[in-house]
C-alpha cells in the first residue's frame, strides 16, 4: 500500500508530493554533476597554451614572436646546457613588463611560467645575463591581446 496521497486521484496535491521526490533528486544530482563537469569549483589560475612557450637553447630562443590572449601565461623552457636569467625589456631596468621577471634565473632543465599577462601591449624579453647586442640570439616578443 502506498503512502497517504500516492497514487490517489482526488489527492494531486500528495501526488505531486510523492512523484516530485525522486525527480528533486535526481535533477539535484544532476546540477550537481553539472557544475563538478563544467568546473564549477573554486577558479584555477589560466594553464599555459601549448603554442605559448619559449624554448631556450645554445643557438637562442624559439620562438621569438608569440601572440597571447589578455590573462595568459608564457612557459619558458632551458634546454640549454647552462642557466639563463630572462627578463623583460629594456636592459637593465627590466620594467616594460614585470610578468616576464617572474621567469628569472633557469637552470638547465628547468621550466617556469611568466605571471599572467593581463595588460595589453607587446613585451620584450632577453637575457640578462647576456644582453643584447651581443645576446640577440635570446630576445624575443611577446604581444599580448
Amino acid at each position: 500500500m502506498r503512502g497517504a496521497g500516492c497514487g490517489v486521484r482526488g489527492g494531486s496535491e500528495g501526488a505531486r508530493r510523492c512523484h516530485n521526490r525522486p525527480v528533486s533528486k535526481v535533477r539535484l544530482a544532476f546540477v550537481g554533476l553539472l557544475l563538478t563537469a563544467c568546473g564549477g569549483g573554486s577558479p584555477s589560475s589560466p594553464s599555459p597554451d601549448a603554442s605559448a612557450t619559449v624554448t631556450i637553447t645554445s643557438a637562442g630562443v624559439s620562438a621569438t614572436q608569440l601572440t597571447v590572449s589578455a590573462g595568459s601565461r608564457v612557459t619558458f623552457v632551458n634546454n640549454d646546457t647552462r642557466s639563463h636569467n630572462m627578463t623583460s625589456d629594456p636592459h637593465p631596468e627590466h620594467n616594460d613588463c614585470p610578468e616576464i621577471n617572474t621567469v628569472g634565473l633557469l637552470q638547465p632543465g628547468e621550466r617556469r611560467e611568466t605571471a599572467n599577462l593581463v595588460t595589453v601591449r607587446t613585451c620584450g624579453f632577453h637575457d640578462h645575463d647576456d644582453p643584447p647586442p651581443g645576446g640577440n640570439r635570446w630576445t624575443g616578443r611577446i604581444t599580448i591581446r
